[in-house]
């Protein structure tokens, strides 16, 4: 069996009789309950309940199932007894997710977060690709743009991302500087591959700027910056970033249309572990110290 969790949701609402019940006793919404029962449904493919008015009542196969995932349930009791008090350190391994993008902003906290803690193993993984908070895919995600609604998810706000527009001198030198908006479609600039990119910068470049003028696209916003350096054009970088380039002139101070906005998101499952607490108050009080 691939995910235990689905296994152990059945488990729950084959003792209950109710997705209510199942979800008051596992500590998460109702909507996961269901969604992970239509799963293991799909993937076994056969129907482990007989759903009613009343609740859900098991199947001859749900029956065998809630026989195996008891006999499961009771060596997980079994092993949770020896391994009692480990639930409180901070050890062993810390996954954390966020946009290829954000790895300049995010390294850094996380190599001091593990000078704190010598025990914890980091895997930041990056990438577009959303992972699956409830599938224990990660411990905490870090997310831009607006917030996550997902239901199962605990969202809370972390950082907020002054953008301003920027090109390299070798640009500036050849081309000269925009004169204003009414003068973008004669220059060119750096943007997404994707049309449908939900970055508010890039939500904007769509809005404002001729689609002939973005003349060099990207599928990473950190080839994009890249490609600026390179002189291609002009693009987006926060202004702590673009500090960092000498070589960058500010084409537009920042407006309020392009900030981003960053969010520490957790599942519920996992939000009060003592690993994840001690992870978001780093995050926290870092962004703090930032903004101070």
């Amino acid at each position: 069996m691939k995910n235990w969790d689905e296994v152990k949701t059945a488990y729950h609402v084959a003792r209950r009789g109710t997705v209510s019940g199942a979800a008051e006793a596992l500590g998460v919404h109702h909507a996961t309950v269901i969604r992970h029962i239509d799963a293991l449904e799909a993937r076994l493919g056969v129907k482990l309940f007989q759903r009613h008015a009343r609740g859900y009542t098991p199947t001859e196969a749900g029956q065998d199932l809630l026989r195996v995932a008891q006999a499961t349930d009771d060596q997980f009791s079994q092993l949770a007894g020896r391994i009692k008090g480990r639930g409180s350190e901070v050890s062993g391994d810390l996954v954390v997710t966020s946009l290829a993008s954000l790895a300049p902003r995010v390294v850094p906290v996380l190599a001091a977060f593990q000078r704190d803690h010598q025990e914890v193993v980091v895997r930041y993984l990056t990438g577009d690709r959303l992972f699956r908070l409830e599938y224990a895919e990660a411990h905490v995600a870090i997310r831009a743009g607006s917030p996550p609604d997902q239901p199962d998810n605990v969202v809370q706000p972390f950082m907020e991302e002054q953008i301003a527009a920027y090109a390299s001198r070798a640009y500036i030198e050849e081309r000269g500087m925009p004169q204003g908006p009414d003068d973008y479609g004669n220059h060119r600039f750096v943007g997404p591959d994707r049309e449908d990119s939900r970055a508010p910068f890039y939500v904007w470049l769509r809005e404002n700027v001729p689609a002939h003028a973005v003349t060099f696209r990207c599928s990473d916003q950190t080839v994009a910056e890249s490609a600026v350096l390179a002189g291609a054009g002009i693009g987006f970088f926060t202004q702590r970033e673009g500090a960092a380039h000498p070589d960058l002139v500010e084409v537009a101070p920042p407006q309020k249309a392009w900030m981003s906005a960053l969010w520490l998101v957790t599942h519920v499952d996992l939000h009060r572990t003592t690993k994840v607490q001690t992870l978001l108050r780093h995050l926290k009080e870092h962004a703090r110290s930032q903004s101070a």
